[in-house]
């Protein structure tokens, strides 16, 4: 029976040959060849099921058999040539002496890169493609080669330059003392503070936020007492400072201003109290609000949005949370209608207001201008008088929860001329009455009243300068006829009624 491959070990090598190589299988007892591909080689028989054999050189994926007195072995077992790996560039191309930092090479043929030598000293492959191989470089001295080793050989070599890294050296620090909690910025000056590993508070380290050749701010841990600042880099442990942790007394409110406001939010708010310097948070229930001014005894805040409630106003130092203070959000005003909307242009009568959420009503505008006398009724009523103006406006109510729109309801107010009489035609007629008089004039579209001699009469409105009016009864003589509209009564003409 024909000797049978099951495997080789490896499957790769180099194109010039002489990998070793293990060949698995069975009936291999009298094998008389060895080939990859065309090319015999040299081999020994281990077992029955084993030989060992050096590659000849090759390119491509080559099939391996095995020739014995009973057959050459048929299987599709397969030998790869890999070409030597080719480096391009280095990125960086020195480090510290220490080692520890990456360094990324490229180049072809990578895959599967088993070393990567720093001179003589082995890097600590991170990831490896085809095309990059990143690595941690090992410590060292002076510039050495760097190779990478694959399957298909060992690289070119590119130069490695290590340098001497400088112990840090610290300055100052800013500030040089914080609160027992943490959690504030210190700024670390000094030199040879690039790469820092770690920044330490005696014995606990702080959160490194920023870092460069001289200047390192971070987050400083919880402690207590006078303790010892120091940086490590790669060049070693720098020199220490002196920080100090001071306990800080916990914040306490007094009052708020104002004590309310809209749903939306954004009004500011002026917090008074105590401790209140370096305040991390200023929460309106659970919600944040934004910080402006911040002083020991005072914090400005524009308030975030929250709903139709009540909610407590805390504020956050390293010392703690403060007491809290009630803050009110409500509800924006609506308006719903006015009695009456029209008005004269000289102001002065009262208008009712209606709507909802007026009971803390502080303004109301006709247009741009603002009404006097604002009574509050209930919350949805608020009597005021309006101010003088033209044209047709709208009319909003302002309260700590905001200003009401147009958007529901008809809050819209006219302003109107005062009524002008210029003529009676005729201007005479019976003492019966009876007669249809047409009063002439201006700003008489309004009219809801018409008298002759203070008796009242019909009347229809024809247009803005006419009206027909049915003359009362009276007494034979001279009346005046008076005409009236929301913007008040008009100047009066004469009228006589003739004797029956």
């Amino acid at each position: 029976m024909a000797p049978v491959v099951t495997s080789v070990s490896p499957t790769q090598g180099a194109p010039a040959g002489g990998t070793n190589v293990t060949i698995t299988g069975s009936g291999f007892t009298g094998a008389t060849m060895v080939r990859f591909g065309p090319n015999g080689t040299t081999f020994v028989i281990v077992s029955d099921t084993q030989i060992t054999a050096k590659t000849p050189a090759g390119t491509g994926t080559v099939q391996v058999t095995v020739t014995a007195p009973t057959g050459i072995s048929t299987q599709n077992v397969f030998f790869t040539y890999t070409p030597a790996p080719v480096l391009i560039t280095l990125t960086p191309t020195s480090g510290p002496t220490p080692g520890g930092n990456v360094v990324t090479i490229n180049g072809t043929g990578l895959s599967g890169a088993n070393s990567v030598k720093f001179g003589g000293n082995s890097g600590v492959v991170v990831t490896n493609t085809a095309t990059q191989v990143t690595v941690i470089a090992p410590a060292g001295t002076g510039t050495v080669n760097v190779t990478v080793t694959t399957a298909g050989g060992t690289s070119n070599a590119l130069a490695y330059s290590y340098v001497a890294v400088p112990v840090p050296v610290l300055s100052s620090l800013s500030p040089a003392s914080g609160p027992t909690a943490g959690g504030n910025v210190v700024t670390v000056n000094g030199t040879g503070l690039s790469g820092a590993s770690s920044v330490v508070f005696g014995g606990s380290p702080a959160t490194i936020l920023t870092n460069t050749a001289t200047q390192i701010t971070v987050s400083a841990p919880a402690g207590t007492g006078t303790v010892n600042v120091t940086v490590t880099t790669a060049g070693g442990t720098s020199n220490a400072l002196a920080y100090s942790y001071v306990a800080v007394p916990v914040p306490v409110l007094s009052s708020l201003s104002p004590t309310s406001g809209p749903t939306t939010g954004g009004n500011v708010v002026t917090i008074n109290g105590t401790n209140l310097s370096g305040a991390s948070s200023v929460k309106f229930g659970s919600n944040a609000a934004t910080v402006l001014t911040n002083t020991a005894g005072q914090i400005t805040v524009i308030a975030p949005a929250g709903p139709p409630s009540s909610v407590n106003v805390t504020v956050t130092t390293a010392g703690g949370t403060s007491n809290p203070l009630p803050y009110f959000y409500l509800a924006a005003p609506t308006l719903s209608d006015l009695a009456p909307h029209l008005g004269p242009a000289i102001g002065g009568n009262t208008v009712t207001v209606f709507g909802t959420n007026l009971t803390l009503t502080n303004a109301v505008n006709f247009g741009g201008n603002p009404a006097t006398a604002i009574t509050v009724v209930s919350d949805n009523q608020l009597t005021v008088t309006a101010p003088a103006g033209s044209g047709t406006v709208v009319v909003t109510v302002t309260t700590p929860g905001g200003t009401s729109t147009a958007a529901t309801g008809n809050p819209y107010y006219t302003y109107l001329g005062a009524p002008v009489l210029t003529s009676l035609i005729p201007s005479h007629g019976a003492d019966l009455g009876g007669d249809a008089i047409v009063l002439g004039g201006s700003n008489l579209t309004y009219t809801d009243a018409v008298s002759f001699g203070g008796v009242p009469a019909s009347f229809s409105a024809i247009s803005d300068t006419q009206v027909v009016a049915t003359s009362p009864g009276g007494a034979p003589g001279t009346v005046n006829v008076v005409l009236h509209t929301p913007a008040g009564n008009s100047n009066a003409l004469p009228y006589v009624y003739d004797p029956s």
